[in-house]
């Protein structure tokens, strides 16, 4: 779906305020009363005038406000949450705080997957525009690129324009002056504290997996995994990235790759590995550290990694089956942890250490803070705190190591 239509992305309305059902009137050479009985659906219209009238309307980004249409019993109490998938724990989670809360207070929640798609999510919320939605959150991380600015931008202009508000939950706004709210977690911190975790333990050769370069939330566990090596006084040659994307199949494949390149040595400078798919890496040049597409190198160097920091539990999920496949224990042999402790992390064999994302309060905190404070939500950024769990999946590295 191109960006010219759904929403008006070239309509000029938006930035100079909301359209009036009296411009609408004007435009189609008929009545404030007769477009209302149009709108509402509710009184006979003749064709051609109703023709008419939202041809007006839809030339003008015309949406009824929300706020108007509840005062007269034409509107409901909404809020809309829309996510990559449902199959994945954590959006799970986030969807079930959002509508926990907003069932609290009364409100109805709508649930739309986009599978990633930019054209659906377009969609997803220009319906949610017109059916009046109080509220539309967009959940998780994305690659925040030129296109992912500029939609999210007229998103949040668009919505406002028609009463509405625009949440960005686990992801940051890219302008700090659009009317968006932003609520997520410290990504980096968790990161930085789970590495350090795996330091303590006596581990300097630590792999990073699950790599997606430009998705914003595991560029920030890279951040954290990399801060943290370098407050252990290790320098940026420690640090090893690969790029497979997330999932429990990206994180098998990458692990049984990195076994087979040298058993549990890490790749060097000189080493590229094809860990990825397309739908998951870049595949580009591989650079100090990082593992991306490319052939295994068998005269690399010796190096050997003693622990794994999968990007999320299930990558590590991924990789504990990979290394249990390739006749090696977790955590005598390698260690590994995880990130955003899903409900079944600690089922996994051995239970997962990982970092506690506070996914049900996200999407709690994303309906309370809004409705909490309506005038002065939009343009806010709050930030919650994630922590270690500890189980039983590290423990020191095997003697010389």
């Amino acid at each position: 779906m191109g960006m010219g239509t759904g929403m008006g992305m070239g309509n000029d309305k938006t930035s100079k305020g909301r359209v009036t059902i009296r411009e609408v009137a004007e435009r189609a050479g008929v009545s404030m009363a007769t477009v209302s009985r149009v709108l509402s659906g509710n009184h006979p219209v003749p064709a051609s005038t109703r023709a008419r009238v939202l041809r007006a309307a839809r030339d003008l980004d015309y949406v009824a406000n929300a706020h108007a249409r509840a005062l007269v019993g034409g509107g409901r109490k909404m809020v809309a949450v829309v996510l990559r998938q449902v199959t994945s724990p954590f959006y799970a989670q986030v969807a079930e705080g959002v509508e926990a809360e907003a069932a609290a207070r009364g409100w109805l929640c709508l649930v739309g997957t986009t599978g990633g798609d930019p054209g659906r999510e377009l969609e997803f919320v220009q319906l949610m525009r017109e059916e009046g939605a109080r509220l539309v959150i967009l959940v998780g991380g994305v690659v925040e690129d030129d296109a992912y600015r500029e939609r999210v931008a007229h998103y949040a202009q668009a919505l406002a324009s028609s009463g509405a508000r625009l949440v960005l939950c686990g992801r940051p706004a890219p302008d700090p002056d659009i009317p968006a709210l932003v609520v997520e977690f410290d990504n980096e911190a968790g990161a930085r504290a789970i590495t350090g975790h795996l330091l303590s333990a006596g581990h300097r050769r630590i792999v990073f997996l699950g790599g997606l370069p430009g998705n914003t939330a595991l560029d920030a566990r890279v951040a954290g995994y990399r801060a943290a090596l370098a407050e252990h006084g290790l320098g940026p040659e420690a640090a090893h990235v690969v790029d497979c994307g997330l999932g429990r199949a990206a994180g098998h494949r990458a692990m049984t790759e990195l076994l087979k390149a040298g058993g549990d040595r890490v790749p060097g400078d000189a080493d590229t590995l094809d860990t990825a798919t397309p739908s998951t890496a870049t595949s580009s040049t591989a650079t100090s550290g990082t593992v991306t597409a490319g052939t295994p190198t068998p005269d690399a160097g010796p190096a050997r990694f003693t622990a794994v920091f999968a990007g999320d539990d299930m990558v590590a999920a991924g990789a504990l089956r990979a290394i249990a496949d390739a006749g090696l224990r977790v955590p005598q042999d390698i260690s590994v942890v995880g990130y955003n402790d899903i409900p079944l992390a600690e089922d996994f064999n051995p239970p997962l250490t990982t970092v506690r994302t506070p996914a049900e309060e996200l999407g709690r905190a994303a309906v309370r803070i809004a409705l909490r404070d309506p005038e002065h939500a939009a343009g806010a950024h709050h930030l919650l705190g994630t922590h270690i769990v500890v189980r039983d999946s590290v423990q020191p590295p095997p003697r010389g190591a």
